[in-house]
């Protein structure tokens, strides 16, 4: 299975002819046993160091930080919670002393309205009270009046009445003593 390229050369799969190592696997070859023994406990110690000086602080200087930056950022939120919860019941507090304190005013102002508005009220039925009596007052003098009108209206009728009917005039003293007798 070989191929020829363009200047000549040969490239293929094909196991080589000879069977140098065919007998033993070279990293189980006896002859080469020690050296790699030596070259492992080397590499090995040399990788040891590496790890133990180098990387192993790094890895555990990175897990410290991050740690204690976690364990900062959760005292941080823990912080930030109770603060919060203070604001909170503060704010309620003040939200309950201002309800109270616009309760109070509420209840004051309804109190002052109403007290202002009974004093109103009493002075318009005092007023009412006044302009009544002074109604009742004229009445009782235009009944007075009308009342000492009436009896000479009666006498001023009757004088009519009669003198249409009977077609004489009347004598006016009679009908005064008439209109007194029937008013008696």
């Amino acid at each position: 299975m070989a191929s020829q390229a363009a200047e000549g050369q040969v490239a293929g799969t094909e196991v080589p002819a000879s069977n140098a190592h065919a007998d033993v696997f070279p990293p189980f070859d006896t002859n080469y046993f020690a050296p790699q023994i030596i070259w492992l406990a080397i590499i090995f110690g040399l990788l040891y160091l590496l790890m133990s000086k180098i990387a192993l602080p790094r890895i555990a200087g990175i897990l410290s930080s991050r740690r204690n930056a976690v364990d900062d950022d959760l005292a941080a939120a823990a912080q930030a919670q109770f603060d919060a919860s203070q604001a909170a019941t503060a704010h309620e507090k003040t939200l309950a002393t201002a309800k109270a304190r616009a309760q109070a005013l509420g209840q004051q102002a309804h109190a002052e309205a109403t007290q202002a508005a009974g004093a109103r009220r009493g002075q318009l039925e005092a007023d009412l009270a006044a302009r009544l009596a002074d109604a009742e007052k004229q009445i009782g003098e235009k009944k007075s009046a009308a009342m000492a009108n009436v009896e000479s209206i009666a006498i001023e009728a009757t004088h009519a009445i009669m003198r249409q009917l009977t077609g004489k005039p009347v004598e006016a003293g009679a009908v005064a003593n008439a209109v007194a007798a029937a008013k008696a």
